[in-house]
């Protein structure tokens, strides 16, 4: 691997210092969400996957199905609540610092590729503002764990020394055991090496790349002993089918990596940097002091970087039913940081460029895009936890001994007293949403439900200005889980009940339904929720 142009780096802060100062401010950032209860996934799989491991020992999760995800953020967590004690503050301040892990790593790559303090600190400062990446510094999701393990795999694949390329393997085996589509990026880096193989027949490149193939080895591991004891190589088969085998329609894949495109390149505000970027290249470098043109990051570094990003908008436009961008976290600081070393370059006043991307992404957590996104790629998922903590409080006083009706997350929410909605389950009757054809479904059920929690699934912004209309509705419908949920009224008029409490934050909503019928008290709470 050849050394970066611009390794006569200045003297760098060390990273016992950069860490902490890097944790402090995320921590403090984050302080108003530390003692939120668990959000969406966390609350269905990965806090219940770490909580069994926590009680049990149990790598493999039995309060949820198992979706074969590698377990060493489980291992993480519980180690963490074995020190801390078990709750949301220990979970977030967890997770806080796996995001300072993840940004000192982006401080050494960004030192690494451009030898510059500044550059490395914008870098940094902008990756932590951008709004998926901040929004996923608190949450416990898998990903951002297989981010850190991520980037620096690529700080020491980008080192020199005999021994950084094995400790780069042992990162990228670490993300993969943290997510296993982390293993993409080793293998698209090992297929880059053989590439360059056929051009020099050097026998470096082909070291490199049997190293970059070893990440395999532990996840492989993994998959046999996942199999061994559920019969399951990748996970139970609802969840296979959703995130692989019902994926590979070639117009899905087609329409799914241009939206993975978009959010590499446009989402929540990173058109800004971006296309300060490309209008940057438009002028000549500007010269350092000494006369030198101020450099660029080398363009076999530049070539690595896209080799990853291409890797994964590819991978994920062929895995994973939802087009969730966490799935993209590891790409964000290589995006940014080409960003601000391209406005270093081309500008004097290149710090007002990052001033100005700053202020977009800062923006970007608050005021939701004028289309459909997931909540968790901003602020908006504390508006739902907000709904949701609101509606389960108005059920516990009011009709805390009824079974009530909801859909996933809330049968969790209500159900499961550790993920912080509750302090005693309350049992429910599960619907997949509320959609029209679901509260049919539920109009027909024999469960005597006496109270609904209802609330929106999917984010509908009040002023849609972004949609292809109703053909790409169809489109998102048939491959996306797309559907309208109805709206609390129109519900209780067809279950033939009453609003008895609703709320609305930024387009997302709530509500609490009432239905005057008799609860038959032959009915088990047992038999309508799941004993951990």
């Amino acid at each position: 691997m050849p050394k970066p142009e611009s390794l006569n780096a200045e003297r760098s802060l060390p990273l016992w210092i950069v860490f902490p100062a890097i944790f402090l401010a995320i921590t403090a950032a984050h302080w108003a969400l530390l003692r939120l209860p668990y959000y969406w996934d966390e609350a269905g799989y990965y806090i219940p996957a770490a909580y069994d491991f926590f009680r049990t020992g149990s790598l493999i999760p039995f309060s949820t199905l198992s979706n074969a995800h590698p377990p060493l953020p489980s291992i993480y967590l519980a180690f963490c609540w074995k020190l801390f004690g078990f709750s949301p503050l220990t979970t977030r301040v967890a997770m806080c610092a796996i995001a300072a892990v993840a940004l000192t790593a982006t401080w050494t790559l960004s030192l690494i590729t451009t030898g510059r303090q500044s550059v490395a600190a914008a870098t940094v400062g902008l990756t932590a503002l951008y709004p998926v990446f901040f929004a996923q510094s608190s949450l416990a999701h898998s990903d951002l764990f297989a981010a850190a393990a991520t980037l620096w795999a690529l700080v020491f694949l980008l080192c020199a020394g005999a021994g950084s390329l094995w400790l780069s393997a042992i990162f990228f085996s670490i993300g993969a055991l943290c997510k296993e589509t982390a293993i993409v990026t080793p293998l698209a880096l090992a297929a880059w090496e053989l590439w360059l193989l056929t051009r020099s027949r050097s026998r470096v490149h082909l070291i490199r790349a049997g190293a970059l193939c070893l990440p395999l080895l532990p996840l492989a591991a993994w998959y046999i002993y996942h199999w061994h004891r559920t019969g399951f190589v990748f996970g139970n088969p609802e969840y296979l089918r959703y995130n692989a085998t019902a994926t590979l329609t070639p117009l899905r894949v087609l329409i799914a990596f241009a939206h993975r495109v978009v959010h590499v390149t446009a989402h929540m505000n990173l058109f800004v940097p971006v296309a300060l970027m490309f209008a940057c290249m438009l002028l000549p470098p500007v010269n350092e002091s000494d006369g030198s043109p101020r450099l660029r990051i080398s363009f076999e570094v530049q070539a690595i970087f896209y080799v990853i990003i291409l890797a994964n908008l590819i991978l994920f436009s062929v895995l994973g039913g939802a087009l969730l961008t966490r799935y993209l976290l590891p790409l964000y600081p290589l995006v940014i940081l080409l960003c601000v070393n391209t406005f270093r370059r081309r500008l004097r006043s290149w710090l007002a460029m990052v001033a100005l991307s700053a202020v977009a992404f800062i923006a970007g957590l608050f005021v939701n895009p004028p289309y459909r996104f997931a909540p968790e790629d901003n602020l908006a998922y504390h508006d739902v936890i907000l709904l949701h903590e609101s509606a389960i409080a108005q059920i516990q006083q009011r009709y805390s001994h009824s079974v009530v009706l909801t859909a996933w997350p809330g049968t969790d929410e209500l159900t499961k007293p550790e993920l912080g909605y509750v302090r005693w389950p309350i049992p429910v009757v599960s619907i997949d949403n509320f959609s029209y054809p679901q509260i049919q479904r539920a109009a027909h059920l024999s469960a005597p439900y006496t109270a609904a929690f209802i609330f929106s699934t999917k984010y509908d912004p009040p002023h849609l200005l972004l949609s292809l209309g109703r053909r790409n509705e169809a489109i998102d419908a048939r491959f996306f889980d797309f559907h309208r949920d109805l709206t609390p009224a129109v519900i209780a008029r067809i279950l033939d009940g009453a609003v008895t409490w609703q709320q609305q934050r930024k387009g997302q909503w709530a509500a609490v339904l009432h239905f005057d019928r008799a609860q038959e008290a032959t009915l088990a709470p047992a038999l309508l929720y799941p004993e951990p």
